[in-house]
């Protein structure tokens, strides 16, 4: 069973920083992500991470937040730094199968950004 749990969001002030973790089991995922989205707005792509350490970005968050994979623990990261009023959303764990191209879902989190 194919299960990805996220932990770590919260309420901050802008400026400030928070980590995100999501842990996986049931697969070893080809790629896996951090997807956000905010009320009225499409979901969009915050950072993808493959087997072999390669990561891409969104535009939005270039410079300001970094994704990294522990494969031995089935988790990856989102350490977001600088944050913005903008970036408040519900993040999204993603993880692609490459055996089945499937991709699964976590619940998401809710990352809230202050003023």
């Amino acid at each position: 069973q194919v299960r990805l749990v996220e932990s770590g969001g919260g309420l901050v002030q802008a400026g400030g920083s928070l980590r995100l973790s999501c842990a996986s089991s049931g697969a070893i995922f080809s790629t896996m992500g951090w997807y956000r989205q905010a009320p009225g707005k499409q979901r969009e792509l915050v950072a993808e991470i493959s087997l072999s350490g390669s990561a891409k970005y969104g535009d939005s968050v270039k410079g300001r937040f970094a994704i990294s994979r522990s494969i031995g623990k089935n988790t990856v990261y989102l350490q977001m730094n600088s944050l913005k009023p903008e970036d408040t959303a519900v993040y999204y764990c993603k993880g692609y199968d490459g055996r089945i191209q499937r991709d699964y879902w976590g619940q998401g989190t809710q990352v809230t950004v202050s003023s």
